[in-house]
């Protein structure tokens, strides 16, 4: 079976940063899209930022120029640099990766990791 395993989540001061990985394990034959998304109490979830397999970035506007997504594909893992943290980047951290495995292609999802940034 797939995991997706984070790591890396905690509580911040603004100005702060953190950094969240991602290890994919399993009965993985690709991995393409891999992503982080959050939530908030009452809000739903939304991408944060998203890499391809060919290194090709995107972000939410409200990270831009704060957060920095790579991946290690030796590793199947995704990391999420976070820099300048605000109290309105507090919520739960999920990972996400597009892939082919054994049973199933698709997206699969991790446990989440709470980032809270204080004031």
């Amino acid at each position: 079976q797939v995991q997706l395993v984070e790591s890396g989540g905690g509580l911040v001061q603004t100005g702060g940063s953190l950094r969240l990985s991602c290890a994919a394990s399993g009965s993985i034959f690709v991995i393409n899209r891999m992503g982080w998304y959050r939530q908030a109490p009452g809000k739903q979830r939304e991408l944060v930022a998203a890499i391809s397999s060919g290194g090709s970035t995107n972000y939410a506007d409200s990270v831009k120029g704060r957060f920095t997504i790579s991946r290690d594909n030796v590793k199947n893992t995704v990391y999420l640099q976070m820099n300048s943290l605000k109290p309105e980047d507090t919520a739960v951290y999920y990972c996400n990766a597009n892939l082919r495995g054994l049973l199933r292609s698709g997206d699969y999802w991790g446990q989440g990791t709470q980032v809270t940034v204080s004031s």
